[in-house]
């Protein structure tokens, strides 16, 4: 059962943003009109404080765009960083009323056990624990009411927060980064297809013993329900006082889990976030929550490796070809040496054959990185900025969630070598029969 996007529901959701975020437009424009000096941190607690009482599509969206570097003021993404992902929970009416539109009346003699109260609840939806008939354990994710028209809502005001940032700042332009992002968010509020993806993992995870993830249920699935199996296992952030030892392998089987399936198959799981894993008592993983997945071109993941060697070698001219595979355009030599400056600074764990933690500038309050995203934007707005195109948001994202992961864990582990492990000698044709027989098994063709 599909929920429509109703005029309706997006009157109701602009009325809530639109008052949360009305000073923080008005005293912007005001400030452009008068010429008076911007105030990027009393904009930015402002609007932490709108968004965070929303809970919804439009926090996500936020929290996304403040890991991509430049596209928000540093002031943003300090205060942005602060949201907090988990939503208020829905009461057993509103649980009992989604059960029953998705699988009917009696849709409680369909389990053993099924929980009153969500074990977990974050932007789109709520989890249930439950048990089959035959005693099972399952995860039942419910999405809240209305979702379609709240999502629709939220990226409309979000267009008009960036186009608002844009009239200060245009080092960067975010327009193809928010069609992106409005294209993911759909396809998460399609629960069947988050179960296609599901199953997609299960295909690219199959021989990697260290990673679990869920299997779904069809017979107790719809659009806006999908149960999966439960995996039991702990908060990653319980391991942080193991053994060096310990904390290394849980880094290495998740370097896997993300990577094995964007070098193999040209798939990225785009939300590398704390709550959407577990570790299990023999420190392998629980992968969850396959809503924002990306399915790349083999030429972009070329492109990504091709990029590699090009820092590596000092090879410009691969550099060119990189980045024209992952969609830039326009590309001058001077806009080249810019973007490769924040390249290295991510690629940097990667091109040196030694043991490092990956952010070895953290320490120090992550000076080196501020530095660089500093340098790189005031570079970028002194040629005319540039439109980063809309493959770069996952990829970024995934890039630097893993990274935040990988140093709450202190994991000491030589990166390059972890990562010519995975890549090997990389075929894109290879690549592309891999995943095209990979996305018909899961029904995503």
């Amino acid at each position: 059962m599909t929920e429509t996007n109703t005029l309706g529901g997006r009157v109701k959701r602009y009325a809530r943003v639109s008052t949360s975020m009305g000073t923080l437009a008005v005293r912007a424009a005001g400030e452009r009109v008068l010429g008076l000096k911007g105030d990027d941190a009393r904009r930015a607690a402002d609007l932490r404080q709108a968004l965070g009482g929303l809970k919804g599509p439009l926090m996500k969206v936020a929290q996304i765009l403040s890991t991509i570097p430049d596209a928000l003021p540093q002031e943003y993404i300090n205060e942005l960083a602060q949201l907090q992902a988990d939503a208020p929970r829905m009461g057993w009416p509103f649980v009992k009323r989604r059960m029953t539109a998705e699988l009917g009346p009696s849709w409680e003699s369909r389990f053993g056990r099924f929980e009153h109260e969500a074990a977990a609840a974050a932007s789109l939806g709520q989890v249930h624990r439950a048990e089959s008939l035959e005693g099972q354990a399952l995860a039942c994710k419910l999405q809240y009411p209305d979702m379609a028209s709240v999502v629709d809502a939220d990226l409309r005001q979000l267009k008009v927060f960036i186009s608002l940032y844009r009239r200060y700042d245009g080092a960067i332009d975010p327009s193809d980064l928010h069609a992106e992002l409005g294209d993911r968010l759909r396809e998460e509020l399609d629960y069947s297809r988050e179960a296609r993806n599901m199953r997609l993992y299960r295909h690219m995870l199959a021989s990697e013993p260290a990673v679990h993830v869920p299997e779904p249920l069809a017979d107790l699935s719809t659009d806006r329900l999908l149960t999966m199996t439960w995996l039991d296992g702990a908060r990653l952030l319980d391991f942080a006082n193991h053994s060096q030892e310990e904390r290394n392998t849980i880094a290495y089987h998740m370097f896997r889990a993300w990577y094995v399936p964007f070098y193999d198959y040209g798939v990225i799981h785009g939300d590398p976030h704390l709550g959407n894993y577990t570790v299990r008592e023999d420190l392998s993983l629980n992968l969850m929550d396959f809503g924002a997945i990306r399915v790349f071109n083999p030429t972009f993941v070329k492109g990504v490796i091709d990029l590699y060697f090009a820092l590596r070698d000092n090879d410009a001219d691969r550099a060119v070809h990189a980045y024209e595979c992952w969609g830039f355009g326009n590309l001058s030599r001077e806009m080249i040496d810019i973007l490769n400056q924040w390249a290295r600074f991510i690629y940097g764990p990667l091109l040196e054959d030694r043991l490092r933690i990956i952010r070895e500038d953290m320490p120090s309050g992550g000076q080196i990185g501020r530095k660089v995203a500093e340098k790189v934007h005031a570079d970028l707005k002194a040629i005319g900025g540039i439109k980063p195109p809309r493959e770069f948001v996952l990829m970024d994202r995934a890039a630097i969630g893993l990274g935040s992961v990988f140093w709450h864990l202190d994991a000491h582990i030589n990166w390059y070598q972890m990562f010519h492990e995975i890549i090997g000698t990389f075929d894109a044709d290879a690549l592309a029969h891999r995943q095209a027989i990979a996305l018909a098994e899961a029904g995503l063709v």
